[in-house]
């Protein structure tokens, strides 16, 4: 007869039935930051449309947009991910996948928009990526 891990005396590591409490935090963490995440790219959405004079251009890098281009491209990501956050936090089965593919496709939009806004886009990717490990790593009950 075998014995999990967690059952063995003197074992502190979880079995992997075991939901991890960092997994559980991180999925939290995630909603609130996909929400967050979601909010900021709607007012960076909106500066974007608004007035082309808020961002510098660079005139010669790879991924070249208009700025009102971006704007809607990030105003309308920002909206979905605002609804998938919020979909994250009250456990729906639909946005854990939706969650990670939004913030993998966030922290892409985050890459092509960093010579814009180089600290905060790289800020994103980090938050990204940190946001796809916690929806990947912890599937549970909902978290709030």
């Amino acid at each position: 007869m075998t014995q999990s891990a967690s059952s063995v005396p003197g074992s502190s590591r979880p079995s992997a039935s075991e939901p991890s409490p960092w997994g559980a935090a991180g999925a939290m963490f995630a909603g609130v930051v996909l929400l967050v995440d979601g909010i900021l790219s709607i007012v960076k959405g909106i500066a974007g449309i608004a007035s082309d004079d808020v961002y510098t251009r660079i005139s010669n890098y790879t991924f070249k947009f208009d700025i009102t281009a971006w704007g809607w491209i990030h105003l309308v990501l920002g909206v979905i991910l605002v609804f998938v956050g919020w979909g994250i936090l009250k456990g729906a089965a639909w946005a854990w996948g939706v969650g990670i593919g939004l913030a993998a496709l966030n922290l892409i939009a985050n890459f092509m928009w960093l010579p814009y806004q180089p600290v905060w886009a790289v800020i994103s990717i980090a938050l990204d990526t940190f946001v796809i490990w916690a929806l990947c790593a912890h599937r549970a009950k909902p978290v709030i």
